[in-house]
């Protein structure tokens, strides 16, 4: 008879051997994980170093540049330099110190002779500044190229600039050359308006985008068009901006649905200081059909061509009205070399009283002795001077600080 109660025996031996190792098994590797991966809780394998960011030249004009190792939003640094903020009287200051005020009048003037060219090589001692009757004493003079912030303004509605007509057509072409003529290191801004204003591009030094702005101007929105709102709402874009800035504006000069009236229009023109190119679209279109507009069409595009003037004069600025497409050239060449060559004129009032009224400045060309300044040409005729500037400026507005 066999002895079943050996080999029972042997059974359950092997059987708790085997129970024995799974666990010392099992024990290790919930040692291992609780001790985490090798090399001091680093991971295995080639670490590769954080990189540090690029030290940026804070001269160079280029786009952001991300922080290595982050996602972060950067604001862009670039755009036309902007205005410093003026502090409050006393504005981070002891309480005991005198705060002083004081407004210096900028004038950006054009001298230029009877034919339209500019006079360059005046000195400051040639300048008289007139303000209210009042000479004035020139604190700061200069006269040398910088570079421009412009912003190009284009009517474009459906009443003139429908797709594929001959105005539509005039008006990108103009468009287009003037952006051609600009400078490298010159700001852009573009902005259509019919009903309302619309940019197109903000400021910008790149002229392909330019181009792409450009090429929005397809098929036009409104009927209306809004000339005084537009001029209006630039003026309020560029007071803040720096420097040299100027306003090209591409229009027919009516205005048919505006907020503001061209009283108030005016104002925001004066407060504004910035000068403005007028250039009209449709000369030729009203040159062909002459005899088929009725007098109060005719009235109407008098008003208009009126209005672009004014415009135009009472900022610093000139108006044109070109008729054909070979006078382009000639035309804008003019515009930027105005643009450019100007005497930056600067003077305190003696004026003190800021209550926001409109001062009429006056500039007279003299010689050393005082008297009207005379110069004449290569065949030694007398040149006829005459100096395109703004006509004033708003006072500020406020009392004068003293703490």
């Amino acid at each position: 008879m066999p002895d079943f109660s050996r080999k029972t025996r042997s059974s359950a031996f092997y059987y708790f051997l085997g129970l024995a190792i799974c666990g010392v098994v099992c024990g290790a590797m919930l040692i291992a994980q609780g001790q985490g991966p090798t090399g001091q809780g680093q991971p295995t394998g080639t670490v590769i170093p954080k990189k540090a960011a690029p030290v940026q030249d804070p001269n160079a004009q280029q786009g952001p540049v991300p922080q290595v190792g982050e996602t972060v939003v950067v604001p862009r640094g670039d755009g036309p330099p902007r205005k410093q903020k003026k502090k409050k009287p006393g504005e981070g200051e002891d309480n005991y110190s005198i705060a002083v005020n004081v407004d210096l009048v900028n004038f950006d003037a054009q001298v230029e002779d009877n034919n339209g060219n500019f006079i360059p090589g005046l000195k400051k001692e040639n300048f008289r500044v007139i303000e209210d009757g009042v000479p004035q004493t020139l604190q700061t003079f200069d006269m040398g190229e910088a570079p421009m912030t412009v912003v190009l303004l284009i009517e474009f509605d459906a009443r003139f600039q429908r797709t594929y007509t001959q105005m539509w057509y005039q008006t990108l072409q103009m468009s287009y050359y003037f952006v051609s003529t600009l400078r490298k290191e010159d700001w852009l801004a573009i902005t259509a308006f019919d009903l309302k204003p619309e940019i197109l591009m903000d400021f910008s030094q790149s002229r392909g985008e330019a181009q792409q702005a450009l090429g929005r101007l397809r098929y036009p929105g409104f009927a209306e068009a809004c000339l005084y709102d537009a001029l209006s709402d630039t003026m309020d874009r560029l007071k803040d901006v720096a420097g040299k800035k100027a306003i090209l504006l591409i229009s027919t000069g009516r205005d048919t649905l505006s907020h503001i009236t061209y009283d108030t229009a005016m104002k925001r023109v004066k407060e504004g200081q910035v000068p403005i190119y007028a250039v009209s679209i449709g000369q030729l279109t009203r040159l062909m059909n002459e005899g088929r507009m009725g007098p109060i069409q005719n009235m109407d595009f008098l008003q208009a061509d009126n209005a672009l003037k004014t415009f135009a004069a009472d900022s610093g600025g000139k108006a044109y009205f070109p008729r054909f497409e070979g006078e382009m050239p000639s035309m804008f060449q003019d515009v930027s070399q105005r643009m450019r060559h100007q005497y930056s004129l600067g003077f305190v009032s003696t004026n003190a009283l800021k209550d926001g009224k409109f001062r009429k400045v006056h500039i007279d060309l003299v010689d050393a002795s005082g008297n009207p300044l005379k110069l004449v040409d290569q065949k030694g005729k007398d040149l006829k001077l005459k100096v395109v500037a703004k006509s004033g400026y708003f006072a500020p507005k406020g009392e004068i600080a003293v703490n």
